[in-house]
């Protein structure tokens, strides 16, 4: 038996994992932002349960850039070094309306699942009563 963190949890080869990149994606969508930004929007948001490691949302957003899913520029800091901004493509946009639809039937399908579980467990217990 596996912890639920530990599940290999894989939907048309999405995996429940890489769900920091459809919250990513969603960030750039509201504003294009430099990558410590988009780290402490990510751990404001009520559906993201553990805020990643630094270096998992900068390699996804390598990643991505190297995608054409997002794109960078430099910007000069306000005293500081210049900084990459990343913002949404129109590529990425799409890949983040892929991710709500897979995100929307994997819910409906776990709906089913607890129905369903309910269900069999209230026959259960009523055997028993």
């Amino acid at each position: 038996m596996c912890e639920v963190n530990q599940c290999d949890y894989e939907s048309q080869g999405l995996k429940i994992e890489g769900f920091i990149v459809p919250c990513i994606l969603f960030l750039l969508s509201e504003k294009p932002s430099h990558g410590y930004e988009i780290m402490e929007k990510l751990g404001d948001l009520d559906f993201v349960d553990i805020t990643p490691d630094p270096s998992v949302v900068y390699r996804h957003l390598r990643r991505m850039e190297a995608e054409g899913k997002v794109n960078s520029q430099l910007e000069p800091g306000s005293g500081g070094p210049a900084r990459k901004v990343y913002s949404l493509t129109t590529e990425g946009e799409d890949y983040l309306h892929m991710w709500a639809m897979k995100i929307r039937r994997r819910k409906a399908a776990l709906e089913k699942f607890i129905v369903a579980y309910e269900e069999a467990y209230a026959k259960k217990v009523n055997k028993t009563n």
